[in-house]
Order: C-alpha cells, then sequence, then structure tokens
C-alpha cells in the first residue's frame, strides 16, 4: 500500500534501542545476538539466581573401603560378644576402666587378687563357687577380649574419621553420618558396661542364676547391629554404582519386598537376644514341635500376658521359631518374584545369594536347637545372622534409585 511505510530490513541494521530493551528483558537483561546478516534470534542466557552453587564433592573410595573394614570389625566384636555370652564369661570382669583395665594380671599376686574381686559377686557364690583360678583365667580373658576388641573398633572409627575430616574427603552429609556413627561406637561401649552391671547385681528374693538383663542385652546387641548396617550401607553406597534400573512396578514393588524383608531379619536377629539372654534354646530341643505339642502349654504362663514375650523363656523360643520361619518364607517368596524381573548379573547375584544365606541360617538354627545348643554351632548360628543382614542390605543397596 502507498501510504505505509515498510519495515525496515535488519539485515545490515541494529535493532532499534526500543527492540533492544525488550529484548534484553525477555532474556533477564543479558541478551546476546548473532552476527549482523544472520538473523535476530537473540542467544538467551537463564537468568542470574545468585551465585551458582558448587556441586557437592565426591567422597574417595577410600571413605567407602573404610566403612567396610568398620562394619567388619563391628562383625568381629558382635561374635566374639555371642561366644562370651555362651561360655558364660561376660561377668568375670567386676569393673570398668577405659585405660586401667588394658593392662592384664601378669604375676600370680595379681591373679589372686582379681579372682577375689570375683568372689564377691552372685555368679560366683551361687554358679561357680567351685571355680579354680586356672578357670577364672579362661573367663576373664575371654571378657577382656571382648572389651579390648571394642576399643579397636572404637579406634578403627574416630581415628580415621579425623583424618578424612581434617584432609577434607568429607561432604556435608557424610560428615554428619561419619559423626552419628562415631558417637554411636562411644554409646555402644556405655552400654556394655551398663549390660554387664545388671549381672553384678545382688537380687536377694531369685532363685535363678546369675545373668545380665536381656533387655539390656538385646539394647547392647540391637545398637550394634544398628552401627553395623549403617556402616555397610554407607560403604556400599559409596563404592558400587547404582544400576540404570527401568523403573516399572513390579521394580518398585520388588523394592518394597526387599526393605521388609530386612526390617523382619533385622528383627530376628535382635529376637536372638532375648533367646541367649533368657537360655531359651534350652527349654525345647525338638523341631518343629515343641515336645509333643506345636504351640506349648506354658506359653502364656506368666501374667500380664505381656511379659510373655519378652521373659518367658518358652514363648520367647517360639517367637524366634516364628520369626526365622517368616524370614526364610519371605526370602524364598521375594527370589521367585525376582526372577519375573530382568535384573542386572550383579544384582541377581544378591538376591540367590540371600536365598543361600537364609536356607544356611535355618538350618543352623535346628541344628543348635536339636543338637542342646553346643557352644560351636550356636557361635556359627549366631553369626549366621550377621551374614544374612548383610545379604539383605546388598541387594537393598543394588535396588536403589538412581538420582535425577
Amino acid at each position: 500500500m502507498r501510504g505505509r511505510k515498510r519495515s525496515p530490513r535488519f539485515r545490515h541494521a541494529a535493532p532499534l534501542p526500543g527492540s533492544l530493551g525488550m529484548l534484553r528483558a525477555l532474556c533477564g537483561g543479558g541478551g546476546r545476538f548473532f552476527r549482523p546478516g544472520l538473523s535476530l534470534v537473540p542467544l538467551c542466557r537463564p537468568p542470574c539466581r545468585g551465585p551458582p552453587q558448587r556441586p557437592a564433592p565426591a567422597v574417595p573410595p577410600a571413605v567407602g573401603r573404610w566403612l567396610l573394614a568398620c562394619s567388619g570389625a563391628v562383625a568381629g566384636a558382635v561374635v566374639l560378644g555371642g561366644v562370651t555370652r555362651l561360655t558364660e564369661s561376660g561377668l568375670s570382669m567386676v569393673d570398668w576402666h577405659l585405660v586401667k583395665e588394658m593392662k592384664p594380671p601378669r604375676t600370680q599376686q595379681e591373679w589372686e587378687a582379681e579372682f577375689q574381686k570375683y568372689q564377691q559377686f552372685p555368679e560366683f557364690k551361687i554358679l561357680n563357687h567351685d571355680m579354680t583360678l586356672t578357670e577364672f583365667k579362661f573367663i576373664w580373658y575371654m571378657e577382656y577380649s571382648h572389651r579390648m576388641w571394642g576399643r579397636v573398633v572404637g579406634l578403627a572409627y574416630i581415628l580415621p574419621a579425623a583424618y578424612f575430616w581434617r584432609k577434607g574427603w568429607l561432604s556435608r552429609p557424610m560428615k554428619g553420618r561419619v559423626l552419628a556413627l562415631c558417637g554411636l561406637v562411644c554409646f555402644q561401649g556405655l552400654l556394655g558396661w551398663y549390660m554387664v552391671k545388671s549381672g553384678l547385681e545382688e537380687k536377694p528374693d531369685s532363685y535363678d542364676i546369675p545373668r545380665v538383663s536381656q533387655y539390656r542385652l538385646a539394647a547392647h546387641l540391637g545398637s550394634a547391629l544398628v552401627l553395623y548396617s549403617a556402616s555397610l550401607w554407607t560403604g556400599l553406597s559409596l563404592l558400587l554404582p547404582r544400576h540404570q534400573l527401568h523403573e516399572t512396578r513390579q521394580l518398585l514393588q520388588l523394592r518394597h519386598f526387599a526393605h521388609g524383608t530386612t526390617a523382619l531379619i533385622f528383627l530376628t536377629a535382635l529376637s536372638g537376644a532375648f533367646v541367649a539372654g533368657l537360655d531359651a534354646g534350652l527349654v525345647y530341643n525338638s523341631f518343629p514341635k515343641m515336645g509333643e505339642r506345636w504351640i506349648p502349654d506354658d506359653l502364656f504362663a506368666f501374667s500380664p500376658t505381656l511379659r510373655n514375650i519378652f521373659e518367658n523363656p518358652t514363648t520367647v523360643q517360639f517367637d524366634h521359631r516364628i520369626l526365622g520361619v517368616a524370614s526364610v518364607t519371605a526370602v524364598t517368596a521375594l527370589y521367585l518374584f525376582s526372577r519375573r524381573i530382568s535384573l542386572p548379573h550383579r544384582t541377581r547375584m544378591a538376591v540367590t545369594s540371600l536365598l543361600a544365606v537364609a536356607w544356611v541360617q535355618v538350618c543352623l538354627g535346628i541344628s543348635t536347637l536339636l543338637l542342646y545348643v553346643p557352644t560351636p554351632l550356636a557361635a556359627t548360628h549366631q553369626s549366621g545372622s550377621l551374614a544374612l543382614l548383610s545379604a539383605a542390605l546388598w541387594l537393598m543397596s543394588e535396588l536403589r534409585r538412581v538420582p535425577k
């Protein structure tokens, strides 16, 4: 049309000031343009929203290997503690000193003085009144080994943690985890002495053999299992790369199934502390029935009824049987369900290992019961609970989600 001005070409001309201001506003104040003659399309940078965030520093693999070594040390302490309990050695050292007791008695006079201290407490008066000095040395060294190993575990956590912290190898979230683990190690030592004290107390109204409180024993074992699980999980998370798994509905169900099975395995291991604390493995040495019955008559002999779950040896053994059978059933069902899903080779190995360890653990438990709890077999059964928990944690680590 004759009366209308045609728009100027932008081939060799810069944009008008008004257009330039509008484009800069749209681009967050930082728009740039191609050279004249190419295009008018701006190359927009994202708007500035403060200084750029630095990515979290990667934790070196050495930290993961350290945590795996620490979990192994904790496992050794749990196994040694179980043997100490099975040999009835836990009450042989009647006092607790962080540094002083690290030096064992050496002369005959020192050993006799230590033996005389032990003779003042209920275990000697009621159970071991005919014990010789040589027999006392054996149980004393058992408890001494357990306590010294506990100190080694504490140093294995605290000293490397201080070194890694000073080197700057720990990210901010990892610092929180490491502090929690070191705090739990210290708490574990105090809880161990609190447990031993319960077996040294005089109980005039009780005719039972002296033993530590099953509640404190369960707390001591439970905190050790938490420390072990947290260390192992964190170490595996740092060392094993996550799989690029397709987030299907079946995979989500498998992941939830694995979490529930691991919780059941943990609960079964914890119930073993009540079995050990009450010597409940000695009341019914038959399987699958308890004596001549599926459900024994004295299952709820205590009043109120809730006491039976934690204080009645018959009920405690019955509960441990039920939890053990439920655990191996859950693991078997988990394995069969996993066969329907395409999984990486390493994940498939974790599922298969979990199934194998579960059935070995059940066979060990039944054999321990039928053979009247021999110490080597019972100690192997207790160690098997850690192996089973480890396999479950490994599977959970394999099934982790890849962060978006």
